[in-house]
């Protein structure tokens, strides 16, 4: 474990945590992870599960972890789904999309207005699914050749499964970057939009609050630049090695996220 400075944990009102590879992989709660949940409880601290996998819906994770044995309602959720549906409804009212991806993904963007188009939509939305395939990446490569502009809900390129990793949505935007010579915009982390708008949701101020992620291109980068205290915990991507490729780094590294409550706890 290698720790940059002492934090004291208790001195924060608002946490915000990514979860593949910090609360679980795939299915498997991680160690640590349910007396975390209940120090936040205990502490009365605000806090938000951000997530870029924009597969699932708030209330979907909310029984995911139930399934866990972990108790966290709908509301402490935010996905990159929701971020990308909350992106187009600014940009672009009722406009209507070409998406691959998952429930979490179709129901945000229903829920935003946004109609679904495949003849000629105003913008292509790219999330993990399993509905990928050779046919919907060619017919999302020539609706963009149309016209239509590419988004893409996380620039993931890979998430953590339980007996290895996946590819992600930079890793499947990416095929059609290629066919089209056109750029995605990624509307999930690192996306300062996506920070601002968790930290409304805490109410709270960036200098009380701390991003807990395992990966340093998406969670450290994102709260670094948000002024948030980070933690970099070593359960789901990153090894200590991991640092050594960032000119950045995070505020604290720490093995797990129950390490924080365990901190916490011994400073009072």
């Amino acid at each position: 474990m290698n720790i940059q400075k002492e934090i004291n944990f208790n001195e924060k009102t608002g946490f915000i945590c990514d979860m593949d590879g910090v609360i679980y992989h795939g299915n498997q709660v991680l160690p640590g992870v349910a007396e975390f949940i209940q120090w936040l409880h205990e502490e009365k601290k605000e806090y938000l599960f951000l997530t870029n996998n924009s597969g699932y819906t708030p209330k979907e994770l909310n029984q995911k972890l139930a399934r866990m044995g972990l108790d966290v309602p709908e509301e402490h959720f935010y996905t990159s789904a929701l971020a990308t549906a909350a992106f187009l409804k600014e940009q672009a009212p009722g406009c209507s999309v070409f998406a691959i991806g998952e429930a979490g993904l179709f129901n945000a963007l229903y829920d935003a207005g946004i109609t679904m188009n495949d003849v000629n939509p105003d913008y292509v939305v790219i999330g993990e699914g399993r509905s990928y395939s050779l046919d919907t990446i060619t017919k999302a490569t020539n609706l963009v050749l149309g016209g239509a502009k590419l988004i893409g809900a996380n620039s993931d390129v890979s998430g953590p499964i339980e007996n290895g990793i996946a590819p992600a949505c930079r890793a499947l935007v990416a095929p059609i970057e290629m066919a089209t010579g056109t750029r995605a915009y990624f509307c999930g982390k690192p996306n300062p939009l996506m920070m601002r708008t968790g930290l409304r949701m805490l109410n709270c101020h960036s200098g009380d609050a701390v991003m807990i992620g395992d990966r340093m291109d998406t969670d450290v980068v994102s709260g670094m630049e948000s002024g948030m205290t980070t933690v970099l915990v070593l359960s789901g991507v990153s090894t200590e090695d991991t640092l050594k490729t960032f000119a950045y780094r995070p505020s604290i590294v720490l093995n797990r996220v129950g390490d924080i409550a365990a901190m916490a706890r011994s400073m009072k």
